[in-house]
């Protein structure tokens, strides 16, 4: 179990807070999305022996009113992997969103768009 003690926590400006130099949730859950992502997507790419060293995930976390009125969160992760061809960097980011602990906890609660250096991947039907 892991516990996170001594983090600053302030309230963007754009939710009504003062926007001071804390972090706030959404990043938090922005770095622990990406990591999680990340792992999983290099289990993958392990299995078929590629090497994806200098690939990186960016998550972009943001948080706005849904259709009821209440906060929801929506979270684009990209894949940056220059190494890789785009068809087998959007295969194995539809995969990995199968695995990743974060995607399984979140499917169906959050809008989660791939992405593959910068644009967007239709995801693929069967994934397994």
């Amino acid at each position: 179990m892991w516990a996170l003690r001594g983090f600053d926590l302030d309230v963007p400006s754009e939710m009504g807070g003062a926007g001071g130099p804390g972090t706030n949730p959404e990043q938090l859950f922005a770095a622990g999305y990406a990591a999680c992502f990340q792992s999983a997507l290099l289990r993958i790419a392990s299995g078929r022996k590629l090497d994806l060293g200098q690939s990186r995930i960016t998550s972009h976390v943001s948080i706005g009113p849904d259709a009821g009125g209440a906060f929801g969160l929506a979270v684009t992760l990209d894949l940056d992997s220059p190494q890789l061809a785009r068809e087998e960097a959007a295969d194995l980011m539809a995969r990995a969103h199968e695995v990743c602990p974060y995607s399984r906890a979140t499917r169906g609660d959050i809008n989660v768009e791939l992405m593959v250096g910068g644009q967007a991947i239709a995801e693929t039907a069967d994934v397994a």
